[in-house]
């Protein structure tokens, strides 16, 4: 197992290597009720930090989230609508064009989360409105097969507003492949399955309850697979678990709020910086601000480390660019993507003054441009 670790950890290091002598393309997703059309693209330059637009890379409905198959070849969006499908495309990386390969249903209301395994051959999803994840297999040619697993989550919580049923609102496999999970925060538990990529099969295990009314909303494994962190929208707060071969133990839960802070709560997007030693978390509702945390590489425990403006309204979402030099924080209300440089010793965030206009942004993946 630290064989394991030790890998896992000289992979992400060498990954930001190559990544800092490339250009990229930023592919944002976005919902598309007040103007959008779909998918947008821009060029990304790390070494000067500048952003070019390319214009829309596809026309779909709500592309809310994405998510780009370890080959770099295929992206793939959740189309979060009431009747629930998931669009595949081929990365044209001359262009960064996108060009439809088919649609399949997500078997739910509002798939909102998706995740390709490892190996490229299943996309895990979750459904948001109606709860519950599928399993699809990516095809020779980049396409989706229709679920050759679904899982329905069932339960409750103790908000009737938000918790009168089950809403699945993350997929995530471990950094060994071998188990995929999802947040339910409409349940107060992550489901954890036995992923076999082999066979595409999930086998549910015992799911892990969360704190009543706390809301598990998204997951982040630490880059050594021994630390895993959930943020919680409903209390806006971060719990850091131990993970062993598909086991979560809670360590310790902290608020993700400034302390001076009383207005409502609403946690968002969680991630750790590349280097495995600090954690980001996003603050939505009249917050707007990106909170940072220490991590003790030991314990996984979490210690403030910081709270950051995001430039605009409602950060649903964030995401580092591949060197890990800069953080892309995708303001949903205020039609906004603001970037920051983030410090890899202190994991301060430092605004660059560059921002890029996108409308309802709620998504952001890169992908190598040639």
């Amino acid at each position: 197992m630290r064989t394991l670790r030790c890998l896992l950890l000289l992979l992400a290091a060498a990954a930001l290597s190559t990544a800092a002598g490339k250009t990229w393309f930023a592919y944002v997703g976005t919902y598309t009720g007040h103007g959008s059309q779909g998918i947008y693209v821009f060029r990304f330059d790390p070494a000067t930090g500048v952003t070019v637009p390319i214009g829309l890379a596809a026309e779909t409905e709500n592309p809310s989230f994405l998510a780009i198959h370890p080959g770099g070849e295929y992206l793939y969006a959740a189309n979060e609508t009431g009747a629930g499908h998931l669009s595949a495309f081929r990365i044209d990386h001359r262009t960064g064009k996108l060009t439809p390969l088919n649609r399949v249903s997500s078997r739910g209301d509002s798939p909102c989360a998706l995740a390709v395994d490892r190996f490229g051959r299943y996309l895990l999803a979750a459904n948001y409105g109606s709860g519950g994840v599928g399993l699809f297999a990516i095809q020779a040619d980049g396409s989706l097969a229709e679920a050759s697993v679904f899982d329905q989550h069932k339960g409750s919580g103790p908000d009737p507003k938000r918790q009168a049923g089950p809403h699945a609102h993350s997929a995530a496999f471990s950094p060994d492949n071998r188990f995929a999970l999802s947040a339910d925060l409409g349940t107060d538990r992550i489901y954890v399955y036995r992923f076999d990529a082999a066979l595409g099969t999930l086998a549910a295990t015992q799911p892990s309850a969360a704190a009543a009314g706390s809301g598990p909303r998204h997951l982040a494994f630490h880059p050594n697979g021994r630390f895993a962190y959930a943020v919680n929208e409903l209390t806006a707060t971060v719990t850091a678990f131990g993970w062993n071969a598909g086991a979560l133990t809670e360590i310790q839960t902290v608020s993700a709020l400034p302390p001076d802070y009383r207005g409502p709560k609403s946690g968002a997007e969680i991630q750790l910086h590349p280097n495995g030693r600090f954690l980001y978390v996003s603050n939505r509702a009249d917050a707007n601000e990106i909170a940072v945390f220490a991590i003790d590489g030991s314990s996984g425990r979490l210690t403030p480390a910081g709270h950051f403006a995001s430039g605009g309204r409602t950060p649903r979402y964030f995401g580092f660019d591949p060197t890990g030099q800069y953080l892309f924080v995708a303001n949903q209300d205020s039609d906004n993507i603001v970037l920051f440089r983030a410090d890899p010793a202190t994991g301060r965030l430092t605004a660059t003054g560059k921002t890029i206009a996108v409308t309802s942004p709620v998504c952001v993946q890169f992908s190598a441009a040639e």
